[in-house]
């Protein structure tokens, strides 16, 4: 039996990894916060160093509480979580800049695909980084929203799976 196009993306991103670190995946179900504080200091460590992710922590632990959040850490240091909402709206992705290129946000993306038939973020139109990695994965731009963030900043809204199936884009991806 062939691999389904999320089991070839899984695949593909355990590649990614380098060998000598031990990865292991968590997650924590609405309501949990096993790991929220080891969330809250990524996302700050990126928000320093990238000047992104500029939510204040009362948002964040209570974003993070209400939703489903995938973790993936490398000898037990986190490196990369995406929370979830049960709609499928991304909340907060986040990849430690060390660890980039890894698959992780790959990964990610895989997993939230898995059990949401639409999902959806939102970026700033300012993030090349951000919206060059969710283009390469199929999202595709729905709207801009002029002064979005709390600073004033303008974001796009992102789309993946509603014209088609999240496989049939996991698909796509896979033979780009």
């Amino acid at each position: 039996m062939l691999p389904t196009p999320v089991e070839l993306l899984w695949m593909w991103a355990i590649l990614q990894l380098r060998v000598s670190a031990t990865v292991e995946k968590r997650v924590d179900e609405a309501g949990e916060t096993d790991h929220v504080e080891a969330a809250w200091q990524l996302k700050e460590h990126i928000h320093r160093t990238e000047g992104v992710l500029k939510q204040r922590r009362g948002f964040f632990t209570d974003a993070y509480r209400r939703s489903t959040t995938h973790l993936f850490f490398e000898d037990d240091d986190l490196v990369a979580f995406g929370s979830v909402r049960r709609d499928g709206y991304i909340l907060f992705l986040a990849v430690h800049p060390a660890a980039r290129g890894r698959g992780y946000g790959q990964r990610l993306i895989a997993d939230i695909a898995e059990r949401h038939r639409t999902v959806t973020c939102h970026a700033r139109t300012t993030n090349k980084a951000a919206l060059g990695f969710y283009e390469h994965l199929g999202f595709r731009v729905d709207r801009r929203i002029d002064n979005y963030y709390e600073d004033n900043g303008d974001a796009y809204y992102l789309k993946l799976g509603e014209d088609s199936t999240i496989r049939g884009k996991v698909s796509e991806f896979f033979s780009r």
